[in-house]
């Protein structure tokens, strides 16, 4: 069904001019299984990690990694100023809990008592953070696949059936 919506989607001719122009290459933008998959694993993988400029670190593996950039750099916005106190929360326990340390107590949301905190704060969240940029996004990775070859299998199913309806 997704697969319908964005390829039959008519490019617009600014963008093409745009990608002409500037000599984008037509992978970034290319609406297949493994182009979108690849965006969202690569979107996601960032998007879990707290630091600052995750849509940089995104382009920054374009020349390796052959994948759609518009959505990989939305799957990086699942991270923002709402989301982000939940997930690296989320992430400091689950540090904290694969560390086997204490964690602080008295945690509140201000600037202040992060700076006087960060020391003690940082190797947990980092800690707690792999697991979850790469797990996570390795699931979503076989999930969409899945997802997308069984919709290719059923739009074939239903050809094959409208052709047999037809044929006398």
């Amino acid at each position: 069904m997704i697969r319908k919506i964005l390829k039959n989607r008519e490019t617009n001719s600014k963008l093409k001019h745009f990608i002409e122009k500037y000599k984008i290459p037509r992978e970034y933008l290319s609406i297949n299984r493994k182009s979108i998959s690849r965006g969202i694993l690569i979107g996601l993988f960032w998007g879990f990690i707290p630091m600052p400029m995750q849509m940089l670190a995104v382009l920054a593996v374009t020349p390796f990694i052959r994948f759609n950039v518009p959505i990989a750099i939305s799957m990086v916005w699942l991270s923002n100023p709402i989301t982000m106190p939940f997930m690296y929360y989320m992430e400091y326990k689950t540090g904290i809990f694969l560390l086997g340390t204490e964690g602080l107590n008295n945690i509140e949301l201000t600037l202040d008592w992060f700076s006087q905190n960060w020391d003690t704060i940082i190797v947990p969240l980092y800690v707690g953070t792999v697991p979850y940029s790469t797990l996570v996004s390795l699931i979503i990775y076989y999930i969409i696949n899945i997802l997308w070859i069984n919709s290719v299998k059923k739009e074939r199913i239903k050809k094959s059936k409208k052709l047999e309806l037809i044929k006398p």
